[in-house]
């Protein structure tokens, strides 16, 4: 918990410099990251008071024990949340009210009881800035749902196999993953086999993996509500001649941009370092996403490591790198590590293997 209170202390202190005095949250994960509790509804953050954590009934024994340091306040049946929000803020003097995320009808109803949308300033900037580095807590709790997420990819290799379904394969990762310690899988698992590996989320169906097939398999598992996010391509049987080139080039452009990872790297230096070894043999136009995103409370943050990105790397923050070549009638390839960037470069939390079928 004392942790979680650093982090409402660190948002403070950045949006008080802005002349905010008041902070709402709505975002579940940025929910979770200030108070560490998964069932809270809204955190009301004045600049001098007390936080306070808004639950309805079914959350509120829970919040009660599991909360420290906040405020539990409970949101009765029938009650209407944004006007008890706006009676509130008005008790702690609050004029300046920035809210994170919020849909249209609740940013029309908490503007009307707030007595004017003047009172409110949409900015998601401030805790995403904060979240970008993770402290050492959050980077123990990654490690884990890594290592977790590394063991699923263990047993994706020892289930393909001729005549296995995408989703076999797919319920034998995440039972493993989930016998170790996983709360679940970070995001829904995919094992796309033969032309469906040509489509980056080709998802998971019932089809039969094939002789020669190229699967890709990508998973992640969740750990204390932090993720992580791993990809392998894998061949049934014996690799072709093509199969092995399109892999190699793949898994140089993978071990280079790595190479580059490191504090006050340009991200889209990191991700042109990729992009060009993939172009220089032929496939440019065959890697057709970012070479990676972001991972912590949800699987896609920032930063991002795109063309177009404007943000410069920093020691704490943790990004997948994952090139691909995509030909869409035979089959792709993509293989991606989840990255924790360090004070003198980077480190993989996910691992091995990286073989790419029998020799």
């Amino acid at each position: 918990m004392v942790s979680t209170l650093k982090k409402v202390d660190a948002l403070k202190q950045r949006a008080f410099k802005e002349g905010i005095d008041g902070f709402l949250i709505f975002n579940s994960a940025n929910l979770i990251y200030l108070t560490g509790f998964s069932g809270a509804s809204a955190l009301l953050i004045p600049k001098n008071d007390e936080s306070i954590v808004y639950v309805y009934g079914v959350n509120y024994a829970h919040a009660k024990a599991e909360l420290s340091g906040f405020m539990v306040e409970l949101v009765k049946r029938g009650e209407n949340l944004m006007a008890k929000i706006a009676k509130q803020a008005a008790a702690f003097k609050i004029e300046k009210l920035a809210v994170d995320a919020l849909n249209i009808e609740s940013w029309r109803a908490l503007a009307k009881s707030l007595g004017g949308e003047k009172m409110l300033a949409a900015d998601n900037s401030f805790i995403r800035e904060l979240r970008k580095v993770k402290d050492e807590k959050e980077i123990e709790l990654m490690r884990k749902a890594a290592e977790l997420t590394s063991e699923g990819m263990r047993i994706a290799y020892e289930t393909v196999a001729l005549g296995v379904r995408e989703y076999e394969v797919a319920a034998e990762i995440e039972y493993a993953m989930r016998k170790r310690g996983s709360s679940g899988p970070a995001f829904e698992t995919i094992v796309a086999s033969g032309p469906c590996s040509a489509y980056p989320h080709g998802g998971c169906s019932d089809r039969e993996i094939r002789e020669g097939d190229l699967v890709i398999v990508d998973v992640g598992a969740t750990y204390k509500f932090y993720r992580s996010d791993m990809t392998r391509t894998l061949v049934a049987g014996k690799p072709s001649e093509k199969q092995k080139k399109l892999y190699q080039t793949v898994k140089t452009a993978q071990d280079k941009a790595f190479e580059a990872i490191k504090p006050n790297a340009k991200a889209k230096d990191v991700d042109a370092v990729a992009r060009k070894i993939i172009a220089d043999a032929g496939y440019g136009e065959y890697f057709v996403h970012n070479l990676g995103h972001g991972v912590g409370l949800e699987v896609h943050e920032p930063p991002t490591l795109s063309p177009e990105s404007k943000e410069v790397l920093a020691a704490g923050n943790v990004v997948t790198v994952e090139p691909g070549i995509y030909l869409v009638g035979y089959g792709g390839v993509r293989i991606e590590d989840t990255i924790l960037v360090q004070k003198n470069g980077a480190q993989k939390l996910t691992n091995g293997p990286y073989a790419l079928g029998e020799e």
